[in-house]
Order: structure tokens, then sequence, then C-alpha cells
């Protein structure tokens, strides 16, 4: 199966504003210190390195030795991300990843659009170790970050979709086409080969979301370019708040609705041999062309 992609998928941030009236991206520094106040975290937290794409901080029991890439590899992350998913991602072009040393196992993203981190995009990660030689040192910041970027895309809070895919199998599509992307074959093989055997037992037991999903959605869809259309067709046709935050959550029909309207072809045949097909998601689907009659495919 093929999907027409629109050309004009992508959409590249090239002048993004200050967060404070005060000062511009341009010319603020990231603070040197950073006290967490947010979950379980009370660490204080100090710039390791930084540039106009993303700041790395370190916690006080992270051993330093061998860190010095975090910086390339996450302001690629972020660069792409910001070249790549389209909108905003808030006034503050940098992307603040967070490092802990033996504590804090897995991580949890940070949105500008709240306080609770101090109004900054947000991958918080432990406990490490963080050097290259590392699968996860590559994994988790780019999991977290897959978050953020389900969540404040196109200047608009909020993952309707969330409810569907759960923690995970978004950042499985994210994170295997970013390493595509950035030109990383070992970790996007060691990811393909993980992913394809993986399987979830939801929306029933034994589906494989990426091996009969997203992965067929990534090779047919023009890699991101599917899921690049599906955020903008969100935040064009999803009911909102005043414009900035998402009301409610997607039902199965309304997903694969506004996914066929991503990759411009009816996924129902694709979604039935992933997921299944009950009568309830049929009427969904139903109800969603007539409650969404503006996306075409």
């Amino acid at each position: 199966m093929s999907f027409p992609i629109d050309p004009g998928a992508y959409q590249v941030l090239d002048n993004p504003l200050g967060r404070d009236t005060s000062w511009s991206a341009a010319t603020c520094e990231p603070p040197v210190r950073w006290r967490e106040h947010w979950h379980e975290h009370d660490r204080l937290l100090t710039l390791s390195q930084h540039d106009e794409h993303a700041a790395i901080y370190l916690d006080e029991d992270v051993n330093r030795n061998g860190t010095r890439w975090l910086l390339g590899y996450v302001s690629d992350i972020w660069r792409y991300s910001k070249a790549t998913y389209g909108g905003t991602f808030g006034p503050d072009a940098r992307l603040y990843s967070i490092h802990h040393g033996h504590r804090y196992s897995g991580g949890h993203p940070g949105y500008h659009t709240d306080a609770s981190h101090d109004h900054r995009n947000v991958s918080d990660c432990g406990p490490g170790p963080w050097t290259e030689r590392h699968d996860g040192a590559f994994d988790l910041p780019s999991h977290e970050i897959a978050h953020v970027v389900e969540s404040v895309n196109n200047g608009v809070q909020g993952s309707p979709a969330f409810g569907i895919w759960g923690d995970s199998k978004w950042a499985e599509f994210f994170q295997y086409d970013l390493y595509v992307a950035l030109d990383l074959p070992r970790h996007a093989r060691r990811l393909r080969a993980d992913f394809t055997k993986g399987s979830d037992d939801f929306p029933r037991p034994g589906t494989h979301w990426f091996r009969d999903w997203f992965h067929p959605l990534w090779t047919d869809g023009g890699h991101a370019k599917v899921m690049v259309s599906f955020f903008r067709l969100l935040a064009q046709h999803f009911p909102t708040e005043g414009g900035t935050r998402y009301r409610g959550q997607l039902n199965w029909g309304e997903y694969v609705h506004f996914t066929s309207g991503a990759a411009g072809a009816d996924l129902r045949p694709l979604a039935r041999r992933a997921f299944g097909w009950p009568d309830e998601w049929a009427a969904q689907f139903e109800q969603a062309r007539a409650d969404f009659p503006l996306i075409d495919y």
C-alpha cells in the first residue's frame, strides 16, 4: 500500500522567541543551577552544556566522564523535532534534558505550558549511566522527547490519541524514525528488531503495534510525514478549549479516521489486521466521518 503525502507537511521553525519578554532565545542563558520541585524529585541540577537547541543538566551523582556527547545528541533530536513536526513547541527554543545518577528509574516529560517544570520542555531521566556505550542513554531521552512532541506540537496542548496508543506505542514510531533520520543505523536496527518482536495486550492480546501498524505507516507514509499530517489534522479539526488545549480523547473510530486522513488512504483494512475491527469501532468510524467531514482520503 502506498500513501500520497502532502509535500508541505514539514514546517521548519527558525525564529523562536524567548519565553520571557525581557529576553530572547538568542541572548538568554539557561540557569547554571536548577532545583527540581516536581513529583518526588528535589535534586539540585547543574548546567553541563548548552547550545541554541538544548541544555543538559546533571545531578550531583552523575559520573561526568563520557557525558560530553549528550549535548550533540539531544540537540540533534530537538532540532529534528522542531524542523519536522510543525507548529511551535513554545517560546523557548531549547529542550531541557535532565540526567540523574543512581536514582529515579525511567523518566518523564515536562511541557512549556505547565508551571510544574518552570514552563520548559523537559526530558527528565534516570538512573544512567550516560555514556555512549549504553543503549538506554539513547533511548530514555528520545522516549521522553517523543511525549513532548506529541503533547505540545502545533501550538495545542494535550494528546488526544494517548488513550489509544498509551505510553510507548507512538514513542516507538518516533524513536525508530529519529534514529534513521539522524543516521544511527545500529540503534535503528536494534529498535526495529525489539519493537517488531514486541507485543501488547491492548486493544487485544497479541497486538503487534509496531510490526502491524506503525512500521507500515512509516514505510508507506513517507516516514515521519504521515504523523506530521496526523498531528496537524488534530490541531486543525479536533475540539479544543480556546484553541490552546485539546478537549477530550479520540475514540478508535476517530483515531483511524484521522490517521486515514494523514495517510491519504482508508486505513480500515490495516487497522482490522492489526487490531481487529469490532462493530463499535465501525460505528465510531462512520460517526467520525460525519463529525469531521473535512478530513478526506
